[in-house]
């Protein structure tokens, strides 16, 4: 069994993985992997096109969405709309699992999620995003004005 950090039913968070994980994620159900490290961080063997094979051999969907030096809106609106036609659990993986968390509370937070919710997910998970909790709630907002 691969670990993870299981932030909803439907979306965890982990460290970085290998290729060869791949079977054993598609054994646990998970419907999409997206790949949130960039290539130049890592070798030749955990680069985005490795995973992308892998993930085809096993059933996966596979989505390389790599975060580098911070969560434009583009980014968000990528990962929000990978969540939203995953058809079914999503597993996402950078070096720590802190950029995935992060990506994947932007994109429930421009989808109108509640951002108290998402602190609290991420926080049962080790992950801290209260230095983001002010933008998450505008994201939130925007998504959700006022009538």
């Amino acid at each position: 069994m691969i670990a993870g950090h299981p932030l909803t039913d439907r979306f965890t968070a982990a460290p970085q993985i290998d290729p060869d994980d791949l079977p054993a994620l598609k054994a646990q159900g998970y419907a999409l992997v997206i790949n949130n490290r960039p290539d130049a961080e890592v070798p030749p063997s955990h680069r985005s096109q490795p995973f992308a094979t892998a993930a085809a051999a096993a059933g996966l969907s596979y989505r390389y969405i790599p975060v580098a030096g911070g969560f434009g809106p583009d980014l968000v609106s990528t990962m929000a709309e990978a969540l939203a036609s995953a058809g079914g659990p999503v597993f996402a993986w950078c070096r720590s699992g802190n950029r995935s968390t992060h990506l994947w509370a932007l994109a429930q937070a421009s989808a109108g999620a509640d951002p108290a919710a998402l602190v609290a997910a991420a926080a049962a998970c080790g992950y801290d995003l209260r230095p983001m909790a002010d933008l998450l709630a505008n994201l939130s907002n925007s998504a959700n004005p006022a009538s």
